[in-house]
């Protein structure tokens, strides 16, 4: 018996498909070796993320390409380099920021394609393989550093860099399997998408800035992976790409189920990101098809940094 009303379950339907011109047919890339053994991948789109022009940024991981897509859906090959990119976010200055899981935390300026290293590890130590990342109010990024992690090796690490100082801060090295993360309304609290735990964890700040009382705020179940991507709504919402399920969950800001995102093509819904008509649509990466859902939800996105 459930302990809350059924969520509102809504079809996403594809809004935007890779073109064919930039799928790379008949291979299997170094990086599907573990994470898509046997299986040739054409693309698997990640970190979806709209610029102040209304473009939808995307990554595509193991052939190290950066797409922006326009409002109406044209794609463009931005650049291409040796790297496996996976979360992506806009600063406020608007200049890229890219968590890539050979490279570390990467610069990208829009304008150029010009990458440069931000920073790639910790005491002389590389990070494990870096997955998503999120700037608070005041320019800091945390970000995520998941490598082969999971609940059989719980060494997944959460950081936070101030760009300002370069003051590298380790916040937990025990997950399992850290992936998405987002700030609450009041950044007391970093939400950390526990992939290979089916969870979401719940990191508050104490009033130093240090990470104490880490709990998990919500458990999921099914699916063939688990939670990814993430995104906040106006209030406090949570909302939760769950890779290997074919949908995105809306959560309460107290942990209430209350909207079921369904895919109609693919179940591989990694990421998410609010857009579209003021701010109410989800556009959601479909890895395993190269598609671009859309859904009209009704309920508004936080702003993304780069609108502050």
């Amino acid at each position: 018996m459930s302990l809350y009303p059924a969520p509102k379950i809504i079809d996403a339907h594809v809004w935007t498909s890779m073109p064919d011109e930039f799928r790379v047919a008949n291979t299997s890339p170094e990086w599907a070796t573990a994470n898509k053994p046997g299986r040739q991948i054409d693309s698997f789109l990640e970190g979806p993320s709209f610029d102040v022009d209304g473009n939808l940024w995307v990554t595509d991981i193991p052939y190290g390409r950066i797409f922006r897509i326009s409002p109406d859906g044209c794609w463009t090959l931005v650049t291409q380099y040796n790297g496996w990119p996976n979360g992506l976010k806009i600063h406020r200055d608007g200049i890229i920021y890219i968590a890539d899981y050979k490279n570390g935390i990467l610069r990208l300026d829009p304008q150029n394609g010009q990458f440069e290293p931000v920073v790639w590890h910790r005491q002389s130590e590389h990070f494990r393989g870096c997955n998503d990342l999120v700037f608070d109010s005041q320019g800091r990024l945390y970000f995520t550093d998941q490598g082969q992690s999971g609940m059989h090796m719980p060494n997944g690490r959460v950081y936070r860099y101030d760009l300002e100082t370069n003051l590298l801060e380790l916040l937990i090295d025990t997950g399992q399997s850290p992936n998405g993360l987002v700030l609450n309304e009041q950044e007391d609290t970093l939400y950390v998408a526990m992939t290979r735990g089916n969870s979401v964890w719940r990191l508050p700040f104490m009033s130093d800035g240090v990470v104490s009382k880490v709990g998990v705020f919500l458990q999921l179940s099914g699916g063939l992976s688990g939670p990814d991507g993430m995104a906040l709504d106006q209030s406090g919402g949570l909302w939760i790409a769950h890779a290997g399920n074919g949908c995105v969950w809306g959560f309460t800001r107290t942990g209430e189920p209350t909207f079921r995102i369904k895919s109609t093509t693919g179940m591989t819904t990694t990421n998410l990101a609010f857009g579209g008509l003021e701010n109410s649509e989800l556009f959601i990466t479909e890895s395993d098809t190269g598609n671009i859902l859309r859904a009209q939800v009704g309920v508004a996105g936080q702003p993304m940094f780069s609108h502050l």
